[in-house]
């Protein structure tokens, strides 16, 4: 398993326009998804077809510490931008040319202090 210390990011709808229009949330999605790649590159993991994921998202700076505390580690439930399944896109868009060999995926997200992803091949993992 390698932890990439990012915060995670849900990938942006995009239009054909967008190969020349330069909208800041696309080019912000594709400068993401470089740094993962390269991070990838650095740990030396290459994605399978059976992927186990983990994001870890930052609390709002705005929230009480009492609030913070309560919710450290705890599963993030609440409905924002940042739905799994859109994290999840984000990162096999980023990862793998054809996403479709992907047969099995477990993914989770939680609260936490920094931005965090989590990703293994089922294979490497110890049940």
């Amino acid at each position: 398993m390698i932890e990439i210390d990012m915060v995670p990011m849900s990938k942006p709808r995009q239009s054909r326009s967008d190969k020349w229009r330069r909208r800041p949330v696309v080019l912000k999605w594709r400068a993401w998804a470089d740094e993962i790649r390269l991070a990838c590159q650095y740990e030396e993991f290459i994605p399978g077809n059976e992927l186990v994921m983990e994001f870890y998202l930052p609390m709002p700076k705005s929230w009480s510490k009492k609030k913070k505390a309560e919710l450290l580690g705890k599963p993030h439930e609440m409905a924002t931008r940042n739905d799994l399944d859109n994290l999840i896109k984000a990162v096999m868009d980023a990862l793998i040319k054809d996403d479709g060999c992907v047969h099995y995926l477990k993914a989770k997200k939680f609260w936490s202090d920094k931005g965090m992803i989590k990703l293994a091949n089922k294979s490497d993992l110890i049940w």
